[in-house]
């Protein structure tokens, strides 16, 4: 009798397995994502299952305490992002849009640690070495310490790495680099979950800091298993249009530090740079014009004063249109309800089109008084003045909140000559700023 084999599916978009093949994963819900492993595979992962260890439970009182030690990255941004600097043995995954300078950051980071004295790995599977030491030459970031690997099996890469005593590696990029023990091609969800494994158990074992470039889905996620993100100790992504300068890197996990803070970096002839008075960059001072309203945001730790633009125009035929770059468009929809609602604004026969100049994305609430003053300004073609900001957050009742931090923000509106603010409550502290309340929608009408 023949002998019954096992079957098994994998999902590649979240790694979730069946024992049946189904059109829909009932785990991320992706469509025709199931694919059959080979017994190669599957055997594979049988084996990785199989842990023995002798380690045992010690209560927590017992355990001593491991104080982290970090070193700068050379880019002062970048370590803002991180939390002070690089962790030696962290496993950190950037990811961005392919263009945005994740390879151009990392290079230049690579080139500054070497001149600092640190050895330095980079391995790429998708240039060679040749092209990497034209681009280092232009980055002026060729030393010494900086050592190129034009690799992707991943047993070869171990084998480099363990031969020199290496600070920070760098993997450009996972989904170009395979493991000959698993039976897949380079990039599926095996060989992306159980390289990444490796990598992890590398770093903690030889205190070597990995950086690993991913790439980006059409549906802007990292490519590969959502398990890949777990394992790893600090996710990091780029933002920005590559057609533009300015570049921002959130982090959206960092076990080493906060995941508040943003870096802006100005992309010019030797590559990506942390952004000098980058607050500077996304507001500019210029004569009142209708539909434009300044505000503040916080960013982490720091503020960025921001320019409101906003365009009211009747519409023509057919429904209005209500377009956001930059805002939340669903937000946008709220606010304009409440505009008709509260002060009797028929702006459903308007088109509204708002902008936030500087390319940033607007992820607080902070800026709705402003997103509504600039609505109202172009709407009645009458300038605000360019030295008064509005900031505060904007109910559903018409009431407007108050905001955390707003020493800090005053203080950065100070620095640009503002007069004058319009927000929920005064601050308790002295400020050089003239600042008015309004509790509430119908009182913006008061400013225009």
């Amino acid at each position: 009798m023949a002998k019954k084999t096992f079957t098994l599916f994998e999902c590649q978009h979240c790694g979730f397995q069946s024992t049946k093949w189904m059109g829909k994963c009932s785990n991320c819900g992706a469509w025709e994502s199931l694919v059959e492993l080979s017994n190669a595979q599957i055997q594979s992962l049988k084996e990785t299952k199989v842990l023995h260890s002798s380690a045992t439970a010690t209560p927590i009182t017992d355990v001593a305490y491991e104080d982290i030690t970090k070193f700068p990255s050379t880019q002062a941004e970048l370590d803002i992002v991180l939390g002070g600097g690089i962790v030696p043995g962290g496993l950190y995954l950037v990811g961005g849009s392919p263009g945005v300078g994740k390879s151009t950051l990392l290079l230049k980071v690579a080139g500054g640690l070497a001149h600092t004295g640190k050895k330095v790995l980079y391995v790429s599977g998708e240039e060679s070495a040749g092209q990497i030491k034209l681009r280092a030459q232009r980055l002026d970031c060729v030393e010494e310490n900086l050592f190129l690997l034009n690799e992707i099996d991943l047993s070869s890469i171990k084998a480099n790495l363990t031969t020199k005593q290496y600070a920070v590696c760098i993997i450009d990029s996972i989904q170009t680099i395979y493991s000959p023990q698993i039976a897949s091609a380079p990039g599926s969800i095996s060989q992306v979950r159980e390289i990444t494994f490796e990598l992890m158990r590398l770093a903690k074992e030889h205190n070597i800091a990995i950086f690993i470039i991913g790439h980006i889905t059409k549906e802007g996620s990292i490519a590969g298993p959502r398990v890949l993100e777990h394992m790893v100790d600090t996710v990091l992504y780029f933002e920005g249009d590559p057609s533009r300068e300015l570049r921002m890197l959130r982090g959206f996990k960092n076990r080493f530090g906060n995941t508040s803070e943003v870096g802006i970096f100005e992309m010019g002839a030797s590559g990506l740079v942390s952004a000098k008075n980058a607050s500077k960059m996304f507001f500019s001072q210029k004569r009142p014009l209708p539909g434009s309203a300044a505000t503040v945001i916080l960013e982490g730790s720091r503020a960025l004063v921001l320019e409101i633009q906003a365009l009211v125009s009747e519409m023509s035929f057919g429904a209005p249109k209500r377009s956001a770059t930059g805002f939340d468009t669903n937000r946008l929809s709220m606010l304009l309800a409440l505009l008709e609602k509260k002060i009797e604004i028929p702006l459903n026969r308007y088109d509204v089109f708002i902008n936030v100049t500087g390319g940033i994305k607007i992820t607080e609430t902070s800026a709705d008084l402003a997103v509504i003053a600039s609505i109202l300004s172009s709407f009645r073609n009458r300038p605000l003045s360019n030295k008064t900001a509005f900031i505060g957050e904007v109910s559903l009742t018409g009431d407007i909140r108050e905001i955390s931090n707003i020493d800090t923000r005053l203080k950065e509106l100070e620095s640009y000559g503002f007069e004058n603010a319009i927000l929920p409550k005064k601050p308790s502290g002295k400020t050089a700023i003239k600042c008015f309340e309004a509790t509430e929608v119908a009182k913006i009408l008061d400013w225009m």
